[in-house]
């Protein structure tokens, strides 16, 4: 059943404030001479599953989302989540998920399980998408 899921961009905005995400497909799956790239499934990902199920046992909540969103391409979902936490070092359950992820060099733990930290000045410069009819007039167009 198809569902609609929210970028990353649009939730910093409704949000207004900086906002976190995971990624979890395979690192080398933008390489499409990678066998990895044709059958990544994020719904059978048990890298996936243990960080949301963690997420789920710490009262982290999360929801999917795409990536940024872009009006010269556009791809199915890989199973990225948007984490409701502020990026703030001196917040608890920041430094809980940051030290769940990374190393204490600050490198990933699982190269395939990434973590993402999107500026909400970043995310401002699409602003434009949330014009009424935006994405409609887009995808006559595209």
């Amino acid at each position: 059943m198809p569902k609609l899921i929210e970028h990353i961009d649009a939730i910093a905005r409704q949000k207004q404030r900086d906002v976190l995400f995971i990624v979890f497909h395979p690192a080398d799956w933008g390489d499409f001479e990678s066998d990895s790239c044709w059958g990544y499934d994020y719904s059978v990902d048990p890298r996936r599953a243990k960080v949301l199920a963690w997420l789920d046992e710490h009262g982290i909540t999360w929801q999917e989302c795409g990536p940024v969103a872009s009006t010269t391409s556009f791809r199915s979902y890989l199973g990225e989540v948007y984490i409701d936490i502020p990026f703030d070092e001196a917040d608890e359950l920041y430094c809980l998920v940051r030290n769940y992820l990374e190393n204490p060099d600050g490198t990933m733990r699982d190269e395939n399980v990434r973590f993402y930290y999107l500026p909400l000045e970043i995310a401002m410069k699409n602003a434009h998408h949330d014009e009424p009819g935006f994405w409609d007039r887009w995808a006559e167009e595209f």
